[in-house]
């Protein structure tokens, strides 16, 4: 911090030398007066000159003409001075906001405010009390030049004292004589503590943010005095800076408390990632079973491994008896002493249980887990069980060839697609289409009786997405028409509901020349994509067409545009994966009976789109800076980079960039107007951050090397 900066009294000049000759009579009666007023002379020797000439016996028109010049000079003089004095306290004001400046933490501001008032103003004490909401006073906050305790802990009620009046109407006060003052309230408390301090003239000014007022700042003398106008306008130019400071420093002290938050939930996290891990690993493991075909029994050893523990599968004979009904009936695992059972069913069946032995205790992330196997070995018992049927009835489906067989003969396909009018050399676009369940059901509940065979259950979608498994639901059809009713991803839904929807989508397919199927509890949907098409709204359009002729809410995710299906037919299996992944985050994101695309959700498109367009996503969140920076010459990128680089503070990202902070702010505006009002929510900061940087790494890759 720099030195302190008192006010000089008078500009400094040469010593009065009190020889001041008398004036040559032919001399202009200015003359002597603008020597001294050159040498900086005290006001003495202005009248010195004129007692000079009058005791030399200068004739009246000279001594008349030598009074004229010397008043003329002494009020030049005053003016001097006072601008000297004011010249002196703007530097003083100027070093005092360079010194706040410099400061982050919050006391040490407050110090600082309170010393350089006292320093600004040369009074014996000075002092500040900040407003309290909570109680709807001010309170002593940090003094300079206090030596009583009692007064150190004093608290101003609104309209209570000097202070208390200052607080209340936001304008500044000032009294010669505390205690014969009777303009404000005075209170027994206060007076006695203004009484133990011994403060007599006392000056305040409301420190001010916007139009409230957040506290007053003190300057008081033991003595009586007169403050003047200049110096009630020095302190209160003061204030105003020791505000801004005083927020600034608060705005510093929440962003440091919000990083230590956030370092803590990465601790958290940090200590979650191996239990987290390790649910990946079994994940990957049943889902090399699904697609392997594997068996039950490899379903429990991988199981066993993953767990470090004795995993088996039990039949409906063998099972804990009462487990077995808790567990099916709440959906989760249950404990069962020492052992935890979780029941595998399918469509109300129950098929038999999974019982890991020797685990009292159980993470919640491994109860999942258990939970998800046994899961998977339903589907397994189920594929079993009508593989047969299923496999005939799948071959005759054309969407679910396009989706379960990549190696199929695209002449073939192309042929049979002509038969139902359909077109598989044109862009077309995937659309996974769902009923929404009844509030609150499981959406890892037990399969519908229509899941496919091999395929995965929505709780393990995330896990398995990427390479979707052969899904024969036509072949299930009919065990759910039997049933008539089951369960799929979001809870109990009606066979007939089921059936409505493969109308409603086969009839939609239809009057667009595409195809549609039954599939994982809902309709898949091919349809083709014109050349102004947007898979998104193509998404909204289905969602809301298929949920206005059911009368219930369906959602719907789409994927990215499949060039020709029938000359890639894996690209549709994974644009089918896709939009199963968009349509599960809709639901996940409470947006259930609505319809979207990956774009549709921001940076979170990069994780749910298989084309992981990184350039559209750049594209879409900052093209209007990059364009307008292209057209224009700017450097606004640049700018909202350093911004946030710099912790979203102008002070330090004119210092990156080394230019005024009135340039930051301007360019800051016109990224405002380019992004929209809302550019620096925590929202949509998070996804111009993760645009910047993937617009930096992009340009980083395809700058060649020393460029």
């Amino acid at each position: 911090m720099s030195s302190e900066h008192p006010i000089p009294e008078r500009a400094p000049g040469p010593p009065p030398t009190g020889t001041t000759a008398a004036p040559p009579p032919d001399e202009p009666a200015e003359t002597p007066f603008l020597r001294l007023l050159a040498t900086g002379a005290s006001a003495e020797d202005f009248e010195r000159a004129v007692l000079r000439a009058r005791a030399e016996g200068a004739p009246a028109g000279r001594l008349a003409a030598l009074e004229r010049a010397k008043l003329l000079a002494l009020r030049v003089r005053t003016e001097l001075e006072g601008r000297r004095r004011r010249e002196a306290e703007l530097s003083a004001l100027y070093a005092t906001v360079h010194d706040l400046a410099g400061l982050r933490d919050l006391d040490a501001v407050l110090r600082a405010i309170v010393r350089r008032a006292r320093s600004l103003l040369g009074t014996e004490v000075a002092y500040l009390t900040l407003h309290d909401p909570s109680a709807g006073d001010t309170y002593m906050r940090v003094t300079d030049g206090s030596v009583s305790a009692r007064f150190q802990q004093l608290r101003l009620g609104m309209g209570e004292g000097l202070g208390g009046l200052v607080a209340q109407t936001a304008r500044p006060y000032v009294t010669d004589s505390y205690f014969h003052d009777e303009r404000f309230r005075h209170t027994r408390t206060i007076d006695t503590g203004v009484e133990d301090e011994g403060l007599v003239a006392i000056l305040g000014v409301p420190l001010m943010l916007g139009s409230g007022v957040i506290g007053v700042l003190f300057a008081a003398d033991r003595r009586e005095r007169v403050f003047e106008h200049g110096q009630i306008a020095l302190l209160a130019a003061h204030a105003a800076h020791a505000a801004v400071a005083i927020d600034t420093a608060n705005l510093l002290a929440e962003t440091r408390k919000t990083l230590t938050e956030l370092e803590a939930a990465n601790e958290i996290i940090r200590d979650r990632s191996a239990v987290i891990e390790r649910a990946s690993d079994v994940h990957d493991r049943l889902t090399e079973l699904v697609l392997r075909g594997g068996g039950v029994q490899d379903v429990a050893d991988a199981l066993a491994e993953v767990l470090r523990g004795e995993v088996e599968f039990a039949g409906p004979d063998r099972a804990p008896a009462a487990a077995l009904d808790r567990s099916r009936a709440d959906g989760h695992a249950v404990r069962d002493g020492t052992d935890w059972v979780a029941a595998v069913s399918a469509g109300g069946e129950v098929l038999g249980a999974l019982v890991l032995r020797g685990h009292p205790a159980l993470d919640p992330v491994d109860q999942r887990t258990l939970e998800r196997a046994a899961m998977v070995t339903s589907l397994l018992l189920l594929a079993r069980r009508s593989a047969g049927e299923a496999e005939q009835r799948v071959r005759g489906e054309l969407l679910d060839d396009l989706l379960d067989a990549a190696g199929r003969d695209p002449r073939l396909l192309r042929e049979r697609a002509a038969r139902v009018g359909a077109n598989l050399d044109a862009p077309h676009i995937v659309l996974a289409a769902r009923i929404e369940g009844p509030p609150g059901a499981r959406a890892d509940g037990p399969q519908t009786a229509d899941t496919p065979a091999g395929a995965a259950p929505p709780a393990l979608a995330p896990a398995l997405a990427p390479t979707p498994a052969p899904a024969p639901a036509p072949a299930l059809a009919p065990a759910a028409a039997r049933t008539g009713a089951g369960y799929d991803a979001a809870g109990p839904v009606a066979g007939a509901d089921r059936q409505r929807l493969w109308s409603a989508a086969s009839h939609l397919a239809a009057t667009r020349r595409g195809l549609a199927a039954v599939r994982d509890g809902g309709a898949v949907l091919l349809l083709p994509l014109g050349p102004g098409d947007d898979p998104a709204h193509a998404a909204r359009e289905v969602a809301g067409r298929l949920g206005a002729v059911l009368h219930v809410p369906v959602t719907v995710g789409g994927s990215a545009p499949v060039t020709a299906p029938a000359a890639r037919p894996a690209a549709v299996a994974d644009a089918y994966a896709e939009a199963r992944r968009c349509r599960e985050a809709l639901r996940v994101l409470g947006r259930g009976g609505q319809g979207a695309a990956a774009a549709d959700f921001g940076f979170l498109g990069l994780l749910l789109a298989d084309t992981r367009d990184v350039d559209g996503f750049v594209h879409r969140t900052l093209g209007a800076v990059t364009d307008y920076d292209a057209r224009r010459g700017t450097d606004l990128l640049r700018t909202l980079s350093a911004y946030f680089a710099s912790g979203m503070s102008p002070a330090r990202t004119k210092d990156e960039l080394h230019v005024h902070v009135n340039t930051v702010a301007q360019r800051l505006e016109r990224v405002g107007r380019l992004l929209g009002p809302d550019w620096q929510s925590p929202a949509r900061a998070l996804e111009i951050q993760l645009a910047l940087r993937l617009h930096q790494l992009s340009a980083a890759v395809v700058r060649p090397p020393g460029a």
